[in-house]
């Protein structure tokens, strides 16, 4: 892993493959550092001849924090309340650019899971020209009007969390079961590991509260989404329980001839067993947007 400095800030990043291949960003969701792009996905993409370069974003894993900024709060700008954010999704959709910058790889394939495929979607409306094509994984829109999140799930993804490592795994574990692919098995000995790892690399709850808060001042973008030109890919679970399945149908609407993979079982997170399917269907995406 590296770093480097883009857009102002120091993004830590790591790469997959051969150079010299297309690039294909990956950036992921809210609060989850580039280790939950797990290194056997990252390499199943490099095999197809990608350049895989993951990152951590502001705020989380390695990355610069932004803790000056305070802990914000959540429970306000949920009421309706007005709560600036430190930053916002368009900062971070320039830090992913800046960090094709300071590569100086001049075009990438764009591919974003929750929060991400948010994060993605402005890379893809904000700067066309360095966008070969977008994936969007579990992710959404931000439209008001789209099923909400059930309280039982919203409860346990924002209770306290613990500072101790032993009691941080489990209670992330137990968070994870909510979200777990209902049509999979659950993985607890993959994901605990991948939880120990999280957080013996870097614990810092406060930088997702604040990506939290850039979301939700983002707000509902319909006409930037129907802008985009890049050819997209939206893939979404039909058991999502916390970003809905009409959110990723909704994202498929808007953007033209956007190609949309249901895979059934399938909640908010990415079980081993999908992987040859996603793997597959991005890499005959890219294939097709290189052709194009």
């Amino acid at each position: 892993m590296s770093r480097i400095k883009a857009n102002g800030i120091d993004i830590e990043y790591d790469t997959f493959g051969d150079d010299k291949g297309p690039a294909l960003l990956l950036i992921m969701g809210g609060g989850s550092q580039m280790i939950y792009w797990e290194s056997g996905f990252c390499e199943m993409l490099a095999e197809r001849g990608c350049y895989v370069i993951r990152f951590d974003n502001r705020d989380v894993g390695l990355s610069t924090k932004f803790d000056e900024a305070g802990v914000p709060d959540i429970a306000a700008a949920m009421a309706g309340r007005s709560v600036a954010p430190a930053y916002t999704l368009e900062d971070m959709a320039d830090d992913a650019v800046g960090l094709l910058d300071a590569l100086r790889i001049d075009k990438a394939h764009v591919c974003g899971a929750s929060v991400g495929g948010m994060i993605a979607q402005v890379v893809a409306y904000r700067h066309p020209a360095r966008v070969l094509s977008l994936t969007s994984i579990m992710s959404s829109t931000g439209n008001p009007e789209l099923p909400k999140i059930a309280d039982d799930v919203l409860a346990e993804v924002y209770k306290p969390i613990p500072a101790e490592r032993e009691a941080f795994v489990a209670h992330q574990t137990d968070m994870w079961r909510k979200l777990w692919s209902p049509g999979f098995p659950f993985e607890e000995e993959r994901l605990r590991n991948l939880l120990g790892a999280s957080f013996d690399r870097s614990y810092h709850p406060q930088g997702m509260a604040r990506q939290g808060l850039a979301v939700g001042a983002h707000g509902y973008r319909k006409s930037s989404i129907a802008s985009i030109k890049a050819p997209a890919l939206v893939i979404h679970g039909d058991r999502d329980p916390f970003m809905s399945l009409e959110g990723g149908r909704e994202t498929a609407r808007l953007i033209p001839d956007a190609e949309l993979l249901v895979i059934e079982g399938m909640g908010h997170d990415l079980p081993t067993p999908v992987w040859p399917r996603i793997v597959d269907a991005m890499a005959e995406h890219m294939r097709r947007a290189a052709r194009q």
